[in-house]
């Protein structure tokens, strides 16, 4: 009887781990207090602190003079506990969306005059239906949240904005007061052309169908627009890249080198600017400032 008992606990045991193993890992416990930045982890759900954000000085920033300000502004009013807008950053890729949203979250936490520093939180674009989830995390804790969504857009068979739009303004309980959403997209409206056109041509009332999809772009309080830069805006963008690496170029090469290498890409832009910048510093033997 003995024997018999012990095989049978024996037996147990080895279900009891079998059971442990296929069990989920308990989720992080996320400590909002190390550090300024973090990655929502929508599965299993916790905030991963980013020790060493990827940025550039916003001085490096050229070209987008205007939309720096406001979105500056907007910011600081928000960090300070005043009213503030969802932005939408929109328009030419490669102008610096991205790298202006983290550059001024770096430039306001720079401030003394906060209390607490502001959180940057990003969502990646398949988790923006977990949206909620996220918020509700946030809401109780004694910090201020940018939500952060970068080249957010969705496709046309693709239903997850309707969650971004009750996250932001339609639900019932509202956008948090100590959250804010930024977002970055080559698109105004957020969903491609041809998908508004459809909804226009096959609805039994076209306007409302639009007005159902481009509505979503209407839950951001300020849009920002980028533009192609110009030539001296493209250059001027090198320059102060060079200056602030400490490469040393006679002026006259580093212009040819700069006008052949947009050339052979075929466009001019911020981040065209940057890689030049890589490549002149490869070629001198340099390296980059962090």
């Amino acid at each position: 009887m003995t024997d018999s008992l012990d095989a049978l606990n024996k037996k147990l045991d080895r279900l009891i781990e079998a059971v442990s193993r296929l069990a989920p890992p308990p989720v992080p416990e996320t400590d909002l207090g190390l550090a300024d930045c973090f990655v929502w982890q929508a599965d299993p759900g916790y905030l991963e602190p980013v020790r060493k954000v990827n940025r550039v000085d916003i001085g490096l920033i050229r070209g987008v003079d205007r939309v720096r300000d406001i979105l500056l502004d907007n910011t600081e009013r928000f960090a300070s506990g005043f009213a503030a807008n969802n932005v939408l950053l929109w328009g030419a890729r490669g102008m610096g969306k991205s790298s202006l949203v983290k550059a001024v979250h770096a430039r306001v936490n720079a401030s003394e005059k906060l209390d607490r520093p502001l959180k940057l939180i990003e969502i990646h674009r398949e988790d923006i239906d977990t949206l909620p989830k996220l918020m509700g995390l946030l809401k109780a804790a004694p910090y201020r949240f940018i939500l952060f969504c970068d080249d957010l857009s969705f496709d046309h068979d693709d239903t997850s904005y309707k969650s971004l739009k009750a996250a932001l303004e339609g639900g019932v309980e509202g956008r948090p007061a100590n959250v804010i959403f930024y977002a970055t997209s080559n698109r105004r409206h957020l969903l491609p052309r041809d998908m508004i056109d459809n909804e226009r041509s096959t609805a039994i009332n076209p306007s409302e169908a639009v007005e159902e999809k481009v509505s979503l772009s209407d839950r951001f309080g300020l849009w920002l627009g980028f533009h192609k830069c110009s030539q001296d805006e493209y250059l001027d963008m090198i320059d102060g890249y060079v200056r602030y690496h400490g490469l040393t170029i006679d002026p006259e090469s580093l212009r040819a080198d700069a006008l052949e290498w947009a050339t052979t890409r075929g466009s001019r832009s911020g981040r065209v600017a940057w890689q030049f910048t890589q490549d002149l510093a490869g070629r001198l033997g340099k390296s980059l400032k962090d």
